[in-house]
């Protein structure tokens, strides 16, 4: 397995951007890689809250410190883009990792 860093949206509609980030961790995992979204899991209740900036920005800068142990980055896509989407690819190109564009498709095709 290699290690990721997965980006996917997660504001706006927080259960159906859960659900989707469930089944890219799934695609993930099935293609012998190890997932990591910073934004699944320091939004739990109780960690930090995304809707305080300060807050939602430790988090965001805590994820960025994983992607120097992961090999590349992956970004589903198939929901759009958020702005911490194109945050994460912002800072994954300007710290030269690899980027890769997937979409899931099925009932996930927009």
């Amino acid at each position: 397995m290699i290690p990721v860093i997965l980006e996917s949206p997660y504001a706006g509609d927080i259960d159906r951007n859960l659900r989707y980030l469930r089944a890219c961790m799934r695609d993930c995992l099935s293609r012998c890689e190890a997932p990591f979204a910073s934004h699944g899991l320091y939004t739990q209740p109780g960690v930090l809250r995304d809707e305080d900036p300060e807050e939602r920005e430790r988090g965001i800068q805590a994820g960025f410190v994983w992607r120097k142990l992961a090999r590349k980055t992956v970004v589903y896509v198939d929901l759009g883009w958020s702005s911490g989407m194109l945050y994460g690819k912002q800072h994954a190109m300007s710290a030269g990792h690899e980027i890769e564009i997937r979409r899931l498709g099925g009932e996930w095709a927009s």
